[in-house]
């Protein structure tokens, strides 16, 4: 991090602004907030771009219609991006690097975030829907389903922590 960059907002606070975000959503859209539909329905539309046929006839994709941008979630994805990147940005900690520790190797540690990241969104749409989906919103509305997948999932993180734990710096 850059030295000049500002401290990072307090937790609480950004936990508060992000609740406001929540409500505003419920209010003027009469829904809550998600990401993973977004980047789905941006890869539809580019597969749509070069394949429309097929892309029209699939089950997944087809479903979406021939315009799957046209959808709120699509905006708050890049939204989110470019709203990260004005942040970065403004307070000066714009970086390009790679964290990892000490005893993991740079391209093991791409590899396992590559493999990480394929598992997380395939599960996310075979779950229609993402941690952040379910988190948030199910839980804002303390739906049951979603406060025992808050469990789990921490349960899960801090499990899997105990396996990779030497890769890191102690």
């Amino acid at each position: 991090m850059n030295s000049s960059a500002k401290p990072y907002m307090n937790p609480y606070l950004a936990g508060v602004c992000l609740g406001l975000v929540l409500t505003a959503s419920f209010l003027i859209l009469g829904t809550g907030l998600g990401a993973s539909s977004g980047i789905a329905r941006i890869a539809a539309a580019i597969e749509g771009w070069f394949l429309p046929e097929h892309t029209a006839n699939t089950t997944y994709f087809g479903a979406w219609g021939k315009h799957p941008l046209d959808y709120y979630l699509v905006y708050m994805f890049i939204g989110t991006i470019i709203g990260g990147l004005i942040s970065a940005v403004g307070e000066k900690r714009l970086s390009f690097q790679l964290e990892k520790g000490k005893l993991c190797s740079s391209w093991k540690r791409i590899r396992f975030a590559l493999i990480g990241g394929l598992l997380v969104g395939y599960a996310s749409r075979l779950a229609q829907g993402c941690t952040s989906g379910q988190a948030l919103t199910g839980g804002a509305v303390l739906l049951t389903g979603s406060l025992v997948f808050l469990i789990c999932l921490f349960a899960s993180g801090y499990a899997t922590a105990y396996f990779v734990r030497r890769q890191w710096d102690d």
